[in-house]
């Protein structure tokens, strides 16, 4: 869209610019033909107003589809930068969330490695037998 109104903006400059630099009267009496681009173009002086009016609406259409698609591009970059900011601060409040349950984790971690060494020192040794016959083992030679 930008791309054609840049096309119809610069084809009415030029048109405009060819038609007023062949326009080399000393009088402002339209009284012969000129050529723009090979075209002869006579008539009355109100036809070139005419003509100036068509040049300058087709100039405010190229104008008009200019600004209409630099508008799309900025919105389409407005939505995407909101919604990048968006992401960042979900990253970031996940990232604060993990940290919390991560700490906490580890606190508990702690008090339960804590908990278990004070049961351990308040249990009683556990008599374990000396000598236990296993099946597979081998059995001293005696002597």
């Amino acid at each position: 869209m930008i791309i054609l109104g840049l096309v119809i903006l610069v084809a009415a400059v030029v048109i405009a610019v060819a038609g007023v630099l062949s326009n080399s009267g000393g009088a402002h009496e339209f009284t012969g033909g000129f050529s723009v681009f090979g075209v002869d173009v006579t008539g009355s002086t109100g036809t070139l107003f005419l003509y100036g009016i068509v040049v300058g609406a087709a100039a405010l259409l190229g104008l008009s589809l200019i600004l209409t698609g630099t508008r799309r591009t900025a919105r389409r970059g407005r939505t995407a930068r909101r919604g990048l900011k968006q992401s960042r601060r979900e990253t970031a409040a996940a990232e604060q969330e993990r940290g919390v349950l991560t700490s906490e984790r580890n606190t508990l971690r702690a008090q339960t490695a804590q908990a278990e060494r004070k049961d351990e020192d308040r249990a009683e040794p556990v008599e374990r037998p000396r000598h236990k016959q296993h099946w597979f083992h081998r059995r001293a030679a005696p002597r």
